[in-house]
């Protein structure tokens, strides 16, 4: 049996290792849009950026992995089309790949932010490594650095530019910076962290060319489209992504998809989901490494992700909405805090701030939904 596994990011790499792992010996053949082998990306907005990591620390393998294992690595080659009925995948390079199953791992792409682009301003934004590069070149003492969108990204952005000396102001349209995800609470503490770090934030704010006049960069950080067009154009069921069931499938029972694209039906929290984080990529391609392999497994983790943010260490399981009810235990001034999010009396999502033992209770009180009692 053929396997092609199209988008050699994490998810894609994951599921190529797990395949391998598990003893699956067929062909499997995975197609990298970016000359580089899959590689994870928080990094680029982490260590790497901040100059703390090599870039070496963020690939799944070394690029000998592949071929070591028997895996077709083809980087810088894009799936054109995907026919169905035929199993073929059409790529750029000419050639046609068949199969008998698919993997569609293609990942998201930043949304562009047209006033930055036509502010005259150069204009970064963050998704590859190439992208993090610039932005570590461009970091430096005294230079001005505008970043439109105070969520995940931009935020960490603002804070290694801060740490290499830049003078950073910060747009956002909501009142808070991270609102929706976090409620306006926890939220208060990430614009505390921020401004005590001499971030210029300016919230509630529709940023338009004047107000980046002066910058010597503008990074966009308003967020990510998840890339459809090949799964659309073949015929599969996408609404805010790819729409895949319990087991990754999607609307064709021989193609499964993964990663940022996988709208997914989530067993544990009732209803459909779609998660663009590092966790997901990895565990979701595991699963649909087995089920590729003739396994029927069910995708039931709960979704989780990090930040590291100056001295700020952060994990969050599970996920809440900014109407939930939350209950804090610990300082949010200090940084040092538990935090657990209601709904209807059920906790849906928890989160630590610099308390990294607190991770497995948070993982227990959203599964089992019961409020844990202050320390």
């Amino acid at each position: 049996m053929s396997i092609v596994i199209v988008g050699a990011g994490l998810a894609g790499g994951t599921a190529a290792t797990e395949l391998r792992e598990q003893g699956y010996e067929g062909p499997v053949v995975l197609l990298g849009a970016e000359q580089h082998a899959p590689y994870e990306r928080p990094p680029l907005s982490k260590g790497y950026l901040l100059g703390n990591d090599p870039i070496d620390d963020a690939f799944v393998h070394p690029v000998e992995w592949y071929a070591e294992h028997d895996v077709d690595l083809r980087m810088g080659v894009e799936a054109t089309a995907v026919d169905t009925d035929a199993h073929v995948v059409h790529s750029s390079t000419g050639a046609d790949l068949t199969y008998e199953r698919l993997l569609l791992a293609t990942g998201a792409e930043p949304r562009r932010l047209p006033v930055a682009e036509e502010s005259g301003v150069p204009t970064a934004y963050l998704r590859t490594i190439e992208d993090s590069d610039r932005l570590k070149a461009a970091f430096a003492d005294g230079r001005r650095i505008a970043v439109v969108g105070a969520g995940w990204i931009g935020l960490e952005v603002a804070a290694a530019a801060r740490t290499a000396g830049c003078e950073v102001t910060v747009f956002e349209t909501a009142d808070l910076p991270l609102l929706r995800v976090l409620g306006p609470t926890v939220a208060q503490a990430f614009a505390d962290l921020h401004r005590a770090h001499g971030v210029d934030l300016r919230l509630g704010t529709q940023v338009g060319t004047t107000d980046l006049a002066g910058a010597d960069l503008v990074v966009a950080g308003v967020g990510v489209t998840p890339r459809v067009a090949l799964a659309e154009a073949a015929g599969l069921a996408v609404d805010n992504g790819v729409l895949v069931d319990a087991g990754l499938r999607t609307s064709v029972p021989s193609v499964l998809a993964v990663g940022d694209i996988a709208n997914h039906a989530h067993p544990v929290l009732g209803r459909r989901i779609r998660v663009e984080h590092w966790d997901t990529a990895i565990n979701q391609a595991k699963v649909a490494a087995h089920n590729l392999a003739g396994g029927d497994e069910v995708y039931d983790t709960l979704p989780y992700f990090f930040t590291d943010q100056y001295d700020l260490g952060m994990e969050y399981v599970g996920n809440a909405g900014s109407d939930d009810e939350v209950v804090v235990h610990g300082s949010l001034e200090k940084l040092e805090f538990r935090a657990f999010w209601l709904r209807e009396g059920r906790v849906v999502a928890a989160m630590h701030a610099n308390d990294r033992d607190a991770t497995d209770d948070l993982r227990a009180a959203v599964a089992s939904g019961d409020l844990p009692p202050a320390p």
